[in-house]
């Protein structure tokens, strides 16, 4: 129902905006920006989300099938299933969306976006086939999707590329506040939806997976920051796409061991990839349409100053606002708060606090709209729960680090 009403609210609020701009401002154009600016945005989510995400689906949802064939995938949920089965009750111990999530977190945290997706969507679609009430979130999809769109990226590539394309002197520098703020909000989401479905945080196997999570994050944190600074993104590259690379030739091996079918068998899985990302395309431009509208028309913006002025009252230092923009569009959506990134960095400079503080902000979550729309949509899951307000809080937890560890480190 939450979902239901920021959807609605969207294009009624973009409507009012732009209704008072046109009456009270003469701004003749804004309703041809929005219009032109929705059917951009429909053809985005199609011709520049789905499609490509089809080919990607199809190639590793084949690799996905030899990899279950080999019984690969098997062993992988074997290893997690003492910290799954606290976390995920509702799961078998050997039941393949427990390896399917794992490959899932494990792409998201080495920032590889395009492997995640498939093992993801092929994770909630095993969930669904526990989940005894088809069009309501069961407890375990909805633990799965705030763990995703909490975003535990272990190393933003991405955003650190895109640094350096504007020639930043340090484009790694903000890896180690991005980290922190990763951690918070996923560690937030985690505590939240446990909390609601009264998992037992007591337990010796649980407590002791979070402590090795956590102290494997310290490692991390601590490795990077021996590293001269022009070699960590250069490392991070390296292992990142390693890692990917021998999943697939590991799962590709497994099944020449085990005299699986090879080819047969990767078209079988194949197959699912691209039946999937056609089924997600509804959802996809339906709330991307609904974003567009909502930013165009300005209310964004003013959204924005709101926050401004209010913060302007409380006599703290107010240079973080300048990089909010970024911050409200990231659980909307990517490509929108990316876009945001880039103007920060533009106008204030990509070393200025406002241009370092906007890296951290793209890379300590993930767009939970967009995820929600995606993943549930691909089950045809209508009732979400409170998906919604368990990422949103993480989302907010990882704003908030990001803020005060930005100060810490940059200003």
């Amino acid at each position: 129902m939450v979902l239901n009403y920021i959807w609605i609210g969207f294009f009624l609020i973009a409507f009012v905006v732009a209704l008072i701009k046109l009456i009270f401002f003469g701004d003749t154009e804004i309703f041809k920006i929005i219009i032109e600016g929705m059917f951009d945005s429909a053809e985005s989510a199609v011709m520049k989300l789905a499609l490509p995400l089809a080919g990607v689906m199809t190639f590793f949802l084949g690799i996905l099938k030899l990899g279950e064939e080999a019984g690969v995938i098997r062993r992988l949920a074997k290893i997690i299933a003492p910290f799954f089965s606290r976390l995920f009750p509702e799961v078998p111990k050997d039941h393949p969306a427990n390896g399917q999530m794992i490959m899932n977190f494990s792409a998201n945290m080495l920032g590889l976006d395009n492997a995640a997706t498939p093992f993801g969507l092929k994770a909630m679609q095993s969930l669904q086939e526990l989940n005894p009430n088809k069009d309501t979130a069961s407890n375990s999809q909805i633990m799965f999707m705030v763990l995703h769109s909490a975003g535990p990226v272990l190393i933003p590539i991405s955003i650190m590329a895109q640094r350096a394309i504007y020639k930043a002197a340090d484009p790694s520098d903000i890896f180690i506040p991005a980290l922190i703020s990763v951690y918070v909000a996923t560690l937030t989401g985690l505590l939240f939806v446990g909390i609601k479905q009264r998992l037992n945080f007591f337990d010796k196997t649980l407590m002791g997976w979070l402590l090795g999570i956590t102290g494997f994050v310290g490692f991390v944190l601590w490795y990077f920051s021996r590293l001269p600074k022009e070699e960590i993104e250069v490392v991070s590259k390296v292992v990142s796409n390693l890692v990917l690379m021998t999943f697939i030739c590991g799962f590709v091996g497994g099944a020449l061991y085990k005299k699986v079918d090879i080819f047969p068998t990767f078209i079988e899985g194949a197959k699912s990839g691209f039946e999937t990302a056609v089924k997600v395309i509804p959802y996809l431009v339906g709330m991307l349409v609904a974003i567009s509208a909502f930013r165009n028309s300005g209310a964004l913006d003013y959204v924005v100053d709101f926050l401004k002025w209010i913060f302007s009252f409380t006599g703290i230092n107010t240079d973080f606002t300048n990089a909010l923009p970024t911050a409200l569009m990231h659980p909307l959506s990517g490509s929108g708060s990316r876009a945001m990134m880039i103007e920060t960095m533009e106008q204030y400079g990509v070393d200025s606090f406002e241009g370092r503080l906007s890296g951290v902000f793209q890379a300590c979550s993930d767009t939970i709209l967009y995820i929600l729309a995606l993943y549930f949509g691909s089950v045809s899951v209508k009732h979400t729960r409170y998906t919604l307000v368990a990422g949103l809080l993480a989302d907010l937890a990882g704003v908030i680090t990001a803020i005060v560890v930005s100060y810490i480190f940059f200003h």
